[in-house]
């Protein structure tokens, strides 16, 4: 048994000693003669000792602080961050951000954090509401709107409804005042706001929302004309004369109409679903507390609920309202297809978090959170876009959506038949792109989806360094 240590004079250098044995005749390394072994071994204790330079002892190496030489060196650190100090002094403020403008989402209780060492972490984050707008055909033009806020405290904030009524305050007292303010602010990039339809679930069913849209050009000179809503409904307001709600209303109506759609349940298993429709216009009214302030609106309802729906899972049922007319099951049918569009956001979410990482950051302070957020929602789009262009617009030239750099590297990539054919698609370059996130391009397969896509843009632009890097050489 040979063994290769270094010892400490005193009992300080417990860093500056290691042990290495090797059993050299029981065994030999793979690969390698016993001689070779011996080498390496000795190679690896003089760096190990010599020039390593370690965390624990300061960033100095164990010789240098077994010699007592760390001293005179930490001094010449020292000096040399003073007089760096002295250049540049803002360089070296300390100064910490704010972070007032961070919410605490959560507390974490357990063991030591490996970096920090402390075992209660605070979570910090933002809220953010966005407003995405969609073709009729599905493809996302971009962000027309978008609100950051946050709250002193996430968990816990519903406890507020049992001690002040909602109903009573005033609506831009309420985070879901973004609501309006992104109605607004998406309205006013819209040369013709009556041709644009704003499409929310049921956190969106707010009577001030329905009078703001019909009402636009109150706050806005440059336009004469309100936009339109299509929002699902939670809240049976009182219609009429006030003797009765929506829903005793349309208990009422006769079904127009039926309508089969596809539904997908948890295992992705598809059965078709028959719906029956209602519509009714109908005279709805303001909340009891804001009688004053808004005045009775004339909407329309449709209602879509699912025939002999199964026991196993929850029945279908859409509660639609809008100010848009609905005479018959065809502009029915049209306004469920339009709702359907709502889940568009939803897919953008989900590569803003789970394809982006934005939730991952360790950013501390809100200017910074927003700014690589701002960042993300713009890459989350183009992901999003390319991913409903290919579907939508095949024949389009591929210069569309790609630079020359990436049409560049893509053409090497696929195969065509005979040096003379065509450049590649846009179709093509883009089912390029969902191959290299891991997309099998088989005859039955769908169009690809925004998974393989932000996987396969992302490899992308790796190759595309890598190339930039070797013709710059």
């Amino acid at each position: 048994m040979l063994g290769y240590y270094l010892l400490p004079i005193n009992g300080t250098g417990q860093f500056y000693y290691l042990y290495l044995f090797e059993d050299l005749y029981s065994r030999k390394i793979v690969g390698y003669e016993v001689h070779e072994a011996r080498q390496w071994v000795e190679r690896f204790v003089s760096w190990y000792n010599t020039e390593h330079r370690h965390s624990k002892l300061n960033f100095v190496t164990p010789q240098q602080q077994h010699n007592g030489k760390d001293t005179a060196l930490l001094a010449q650190r020292q000096a040399i961050l003073e007089q760096a100090k002295l250049r540049n002094p803002s360089r070296f403020t300390y100064k910490q951000e704010p972070f007032d403008l961070i919410g605490v989402t959560n507390i974490i209780k357990g063991g030591a954090h490996k970096y920090s060492g402390r075992a209660v972490h605070t979570v910090g984050g933002l809220l953010m509401h966005s407003s995405l707008a969609v073709t009729a055909d599905g493809l996302p033009l971009g962000l027309a709107a978008i609100k950051f806020w946050t709250r002193k405290k996430f968990k816990g904030s519903r406890a507020l409804s049992k001690k002040v009524n909602a109903t009573r305050l005033p609506i831009n007292q309420k985070e879901s005042f973004c609501w309006l303010e992104n109605l607004r602010e998406s309205t006013s990039l819209i040369a013709r706001p009556e041709q644009c339809v704003h499409i929310g679930d049921r956190g969106s069913d707010i009577y001030e929302l329905f009078c703001t849209a019909q009402t636009y050009e109150l706050f806005c000179t440059a336009q004469t004309h309100g936009t339109h809503f299509l929002i699902r409904t939670c809240v049976d307001r009182l219609a009429s004369d006030g003797g009765h709600t929506i829903a005793q209303e349309m208990q009422d109506t006769r079904i127009k109409g039926f309508h089969r759609v596809m539904l997908h349940d948890k295992n992705d298993k598809a059965t078709h679903v028959k719906l029956a429709i209602k519509y009714r216009r109908i005279t709805v009214l303001p909340p009891i507390g804001k009688k004053k302030c808004y005045p009775p609106l004339v909407l329309t309802v449709l209602q879509a609920s699912e025939i002999d729906a199964p026991a196993h899972r929850k029945k279908l049922e859409w509660k639609l309202i809008t100010d848009l007319p609905v005479r018959t099951r065809k502009e029915a049918i049209e306004k469920l297809d339009w709702y359907a569009m709502r889940w568009k956001i939803e897919l953008f979410h989900k590569i803003l978090k789970s394809g982006c990482k934005a939730e991952d950051s360790k950013l501390r302070t809100a200017q910074r959170l927003t700014n690589i957020i701002a960042i993300f929602c713009i890459i989350s789009w183009r992901i999003f876009w390319m991913t409903m262009l290919n579907r939508t617009c095949e024949n389009c030239p591929a210069r569309t959506a790609l630079t020359p750099g990436e049409i560049g590297i893509l053409q090497c990539m696929i195969k065509k038949k005979t040096q003379a054919d065509s450049p590649a698609s846009l179709s093509e370059c883009l089912v390029q792109i969902a191959k290299l996130g891991g997309y099998l391009a088989r005859a039955s397969d769908p169009p690809p989806g925004n998974t393989v896509m932000w996987r396969g843009l992302a490899r992308l632009s790796d190759i595309q360094m890598g190339f930039n890097l070797k013709t710059a050489q």
